[in-house]
């Protein structure tokens, strides 16, 4: 058990960061990083070490979303009121929160993979190799893909700006 807890405090932030990416809720992705965890603590036995542990947990966390939109009708959450963080003034709190939201929004406009293979590289922090493993593809098809995707994303947010 004391194992595992050393493997949830390595890679909670990651998987959150991952599912946060993916569902864009602070709350579900929360909810999906805790239901990962457990899913992966109940099938460790079957982590056969072929892959980085980080993306044996994505690719649970991945299954437990797509498990949640097949039972989305089910599913009751509550929203997770957001606080303005001690350390902004309001407007810059505002300001930063609109740039984000423009970007978000610019980044969902893409279409797959470059939207998820982004989402990997920049939110949850993956290595190249690590998307290559989630996708089933070589590390070059990532690196490819990954440039690609920042730069649809950069002409769609100057082409916005203009």
């Amino acid at each position: 058990m004391r194992e595992f807890e050393e493997v949830y405090s390595k890679y909670a932030k990651q998987v959150y960061g991952y599912l946060m990416t993916i569902t864009e809720d602070f709350h579900l992705a929360e909810e999906l990083t805790q239901e990962t965890f457990y899913r992966a603590y109940k099938n460790l036995k079957s982590f056969k070490g072929n892959s980085q542990l980080s993306v044996w947990l994505c690719s649970i966390a991945k299954n437990c979303y797509f498990d949640y939109l097949r039972n989305k009708k089910k599913y009751n959450a509550t929203e997770l009121t957001e606080t303005i963080p001690s350390d902004y003034s309001i407007s810059e709190y505002f300001e930063q929160k609109d740039n984000l939201k423009h970007i978000h929004k610019s980044l969902h406009n893409l279409s797959e993979p470059y939207k998820e293979v982004f989402m990997l590289r920049h939110f949850s922090e993956l290595s190249l190799k690590d998307i290559a493993d989630i996708f089933s593809k070589s590390e070059s098809w990532a690196r490819v893909t990954y440039y690609r995707a920042k730069n649809q994303l950069k002409s769609m947010l100057e082409n916005e700006e203009g």
